[in-house]
Protein backbone atom coordinates (compact mmCIF):
# COMPACT_ATOMS: atom_id res chain seq x y z
CA UNK A 1 0.00 0.00 0.00
CA UNK A 2 1.29 3.44 -0.92
CA UNK A 3 2.25 5.97 1.74
CA UNK A 4 -0.45 8.33 0.39
CA UNK A 5 -3.09 5.64 1.03
CA UNK A 6 -1.77 5.01 4.53
CA UNK A 7 -2.06 8.72 5.29
CA UNK A 8 -5.67 8.74 4.06
CA UNK A 9 -6.51 5.70 6.18
CA UNK A 10 -4.76 7.13 9.22
CA UNK A 11 -6.78 10.35 8.88
CA UNK A 12 -10.03 8.37 8.64
CA UNK A 13 -9.09 6.20 11.63
CA UNK A 14 -8.05 9.26 13.63
CA UNK A 15 -11.34 11.03 12.85
CA UNK A 16 -13.07 8.01 14.43
CA UNK A 17 -10.65 7.95 17.40
CA UNK A 18 -9.48 4.45 16.39
CA UNK A 19 -12.78 3.21 17.85
CA UNK A 20 -13.54 -0.43 17.06
CA UNK A 21 -17.27 0.27 17.22
CA UNK A 22 -16.90 2.76 14.37
CA UNK A 23 -15.69 0.13 11.89
CA UNK A 24 -18.78 0.57 9.68
CA UNK A 25 -18.35 4.36 9.53
CA UNK A 26 -14.65 3.89 8.81
CA UNK A 27 -15.44 1.51 5.95
CA UNK A 28 -18.04 3.92 4.58
CA UNK A 29 -15.45 6.68 4.44
CA UNK A 30 -12.88 4.42 2.78
CA UNK A 31 -15.42 3.36 0.19
CA UNK A 32 -16.36 6.99 -0.44
CA UNK A 33 -12.71 7.73 -1.31
CA UNK A 34 -11.86 4.57 -3.29
CA UNK A 35 -15.35 3.49 -4.50
CA UNK A 36 -14.72 0.03 -2.97
CA UNK A 37 -12.90 -1.60 -0.05
CA UNK A 38 -9.45 -2.79 -1.16
CA UNK A 39 -8.34 -5.94 0.68
CA UNK A 40 -5.05 -4.46 1.89
CA UNK A 41 -6.95 -1.55 3.45
CA UNK A 42 -9.24 -3.92 5.34
CA UNK A 43 -6.15 -5.68 6.71
CA UNK A 44 -4.64 -2.31 7.67
CA UNK A 45 -7.70 -1.10 9.56
CA UNK A 46 -8.06 -4.48 11.28
CA UNK A 47 -4.51 -4.15 12.57
CA UNK A 48 -4.95 -0.53 13.64
CA UNK A 49 -8.29 -1.24 15.38
CA UNK A 50 -6.96 -4.42 17.03
CA UNK A 51 -9.62 -6.53 15.34
CA UNK A 52 -9.17 -9.80 13.49
CA UNK A 53 -9.08 -9.58 9.70
CA UNK A 54 -11.93 -12.11 9.68
CA UNK A 55 -14.09 -9.78 11.78
CA UNK A 56 -13.45 -6.79 9.51
CA UNK A 57 -13.98 -8.89 6.36
CA UNK A 58 -17.19 -10.26 7.88
CA UNK A 59 -18.56 -6.74 8.33
CA UNK A 60 -17.52 -5.79 4.79
CA UNK A 61 -19.29 -8.81 3.28
CA UNK A 62 -22.38 -8.70 5.50
CA UNK A 63 -23.60 -5.30 4.35
CA UNK A 64 -24.74 -5.14 0.73
CA UNK A 65 -23.69 -1.51 0.41
CA UNK A 66 -20.01 -2.41 0.73
CA UNK A 67 -18.11 -3.61 -2.31
CA UNK A 68 -14.86 -5.57 -2.44
CA UNK A 69 -14.68 -5.02 -6.20
CA UNK A 70 -13.67 -1.72 -7.81
CA UNK A 71 -16.60 0.31 -9.12
CA UNK A 72 -16.83 2.94 -11.80
CA UNK A 73 -16.99 6.68 -11.32
CA UNK A 74 -20.72 6.49 -12.04
CA UNK A 75 -22.59 3.73 -10.22
CA UNK A 76 -25.94 3.19 -11.89
CA UNK A 77 -28.50 1.20 -9.92
CA UNK A 78 -31.62 0.03 -11.70
CA UNK A 79 -34.52 -0.90 -9.46
CA UNK A 80 -36.13 -4.26 -10.14
CA UNK A 81 -38.67 -4.17 -7.35
CA UNK A 82 -42.27 -5.05 -8.16
CA UNK A 83 -43.45 -1.54 -9.11
CA UNK A 84 -40.42 -0.94 -11.34
CA UNK A 85 -40.41 -4.45 -12.81
CA UNK A 86 -44.03 -4.26 -13.96
CA UNK A 87 -43.23 -0.89 -15.53
CA UNK A 88 -40.46 -2.41 -17.67
CA UNK A 89 -37.30 -1.77 -15.66
CA UNK A 90 -35.75 -4.78 -17.43
CA UNK A 91 -35.89 -2.93 -20.76
CA UNK A 92 -34.07 0.01 -19.14
CA UNK A 93 -31.45 -2.31 -17.67
CA UNK A 94 -30.92 -4.02 -21.03
CA UNK A 95 -30.63 -0.65 -22.80
CA UNK A 96 -28.01 0.67 -20.38
CA UNK A 97 -26.02 -2.56 -20.41
CA UNK A 98 -26.14 -2.64 -24.20
CA UNK A 99 -24.89 0.93 -24.56
CA UNK A 100 -22.07 0.43 -22.06
CA UNK A 101 -21.15 -3.11 -23.06
CA UNK A 102 -21.48 -4.53 -19.54
CA UNK A 103 -23.19 -7.64 -18.21
CA UNK A 104 -24.40 -8.97 -14.87
CA UNK A 105 -21.15 -10.95 -14.60
CA UNK A 106 -19.00 -7.96 -15.67
CA UNK A 107 -20.86 -4.87 -14.42
CA UNK A 108 -18.04 -2.31 -14.75
CA UNK A 109 -16.71 -0.79 -17.96
CA UNK A 110 -13.05 -1.30 -18.84
CA UNK A 111 -12.31 2.40 -18.35
CA UNK A 112 -13.75 2.26 -14.81
CA UNK A 113 -16.23 4.97 -15.74
CA UNK A 114 -19.52 3.05 -15.20
CA UNK A 115 -20.83 0.26 -12.98
CA UNK A 116 -24.35 -1.04 -13.60
CA UNK A 117 -26.19 -2.90 -10.84
CA UNK A 118 -29.72 -4.06 -10.14
CA UNK A 119 -31.26 -3.58 -6.72
CA UNK A 120 -34.37 -5.05 -5.13
CA UNK A 121 -35.89 -1.70 -4.24
CA UNK A 122 -34.82 1.94 -4.23
CA UNK A 123 -37.81 3.06 -2.16
CA UNK A 124 -39.25 5.29 -4.87
CA UNK A 125 -42.10 3.07 -6.05
CA UNK A 126 -44.38 6.00 -6.88
CA UNK A 127 -41.76 7.21 -9.39
CA UNK A 128 -41.32 3.81 -11.07
CA UNK A 129 -39.41 2.79 -12.96
CA UNK A 130 -36.40 4.44 -11.38
CA UNK A 131 -32.65 4.26 -11.43
CA UNK A 132 -30.01 6.14 -9.49
CA UNK A 133 -26.65 7.49 -10.57
CA UNK A 134 -24.38 7.91 -7.54
CA UNK A 135 -27.53 7.95 -5.39
CA UNK A 136 -29.32 10.67 -7.42
CA UNK A 137 -32.79 9.40 -8.35
CA UNK A 138 -33.92 9.47 -11.98
CA UNK A 139 -37.69 8.83 -12.06
CA UNK A 140 -40.08 7.53 -14.73
CA UNK A 141 -37.25 6.07 -16.80
CA UNK A 142 -37.69 4.72 -20.31
CA UNK A 143 -35.11 3.19 -22.63
CA UNK A 144 -35.01 6.54 -24.46
CA UNK A 145 -34.43 8.50 -21.24
CA UNK A 146 -31.77 5.96 -20.27
CA UNK A 147 -29.92 6.56 -23.58
CA UNK A 148 -30.03 10.32 -22.96
CA UNK A 149 -28.82 9.90 -19.37
CA UNK A 150 -25.85 7.77 -20.48
CA UNK A 151 -25.01 10.29 -23.22
CA UNK A 152 -24.99 13.12 -20.64
CA UNK A 153 -22.82 11.13 -18.24
CA UNK A 154 -20.38 10.27 -21.02
CA UNK A 155 -20.17 13.95 -22.01
CA UNK A 156 -19.51 14.91 -18.37
CA UNK A 157 -16.84 12.20 -18.11
CA UNK A 158 -15.16 13.44 -21.31
CA UNK A 159 -15.27 17.04 -20.04
CA UNK A 160 -13.84 15.98 -16.65
CA UNK A 161 -11.06 14.01 -18.36
CA UNK A 162 -10.19 17.06 -20.50
CA UNK A 163 -10.05 19.29 -17.42
CA UNK A 164 -7.85 16.78 -15.54
CA UNK A 165 -5.47 16.60 -18.51
CA UNK A 166 -5.29 20.42 -18.63
CA UNK A 167 -4.58 20.53 -14.88
CA UNK A 168 -1.66 18.11 -15.31
CA UNK A 169 -0.01 20.40 -17.90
Amino acid sequence: METKDQKILDEILKSHSYDQTAVIGIMQEIQKVYRYLPEEMLCYIAKKLHLSEAKVYGVATFYENFSLEPKGKYVIKICDGTACHVRQSTAILNEIRGILGVTEAKPTTEDMMFTVETVSCLGACGLAPVCTVNDVVHPAMTPEKARELIRELQENADKDAGEEAADEN
